[in-house]
């Protein structure tokens, strides 16, 4: 199960970083919105407070590969992190590959 949710969270990535190059290339519009919505749909269900902030507990016990890179996606050093930042973080991660 693990092994999927990294799968899962890696298309992720590869959809947010290169949805807005795809799109116009005729990549699949498509398929990249419904990744970005799963990765909506976990953050959704791992953020239990429902504050739209993802603490790192909540991201180890719902998300953890996000949980692994808590330290690097919080670079505010707040406590929390939220879904921009990740996407953010993502984008990065995709662009340094």
């Amino acid at each position: 199960m693990k092994k999927l949710i990294a799968s899962v969270l890696l298309c992720c990535a590869s959809t947010v970083a290169f949805a807005q190059a795809a799109a116009p290339q005729g990549g699949n519009p498509q398929r990249m919105e419904r990744m970005v919505q799963q990765l909506q749909t976990r953050f959704a269900n791992a953020n239990t407070t429902h504050d739209g902030k993802l603490t790192k507990d909540q991201a180890a016990a719902g998300m953890p590969m996000l949980a692994r890179h808590f330290d690097e996606i919080d670079t505010q050093k707040a406590g929390y992190i939220t879904l921009p930042q990740i996407e953010a973080f993502m984008q990065e991660r995709g662009a340094a590959h």
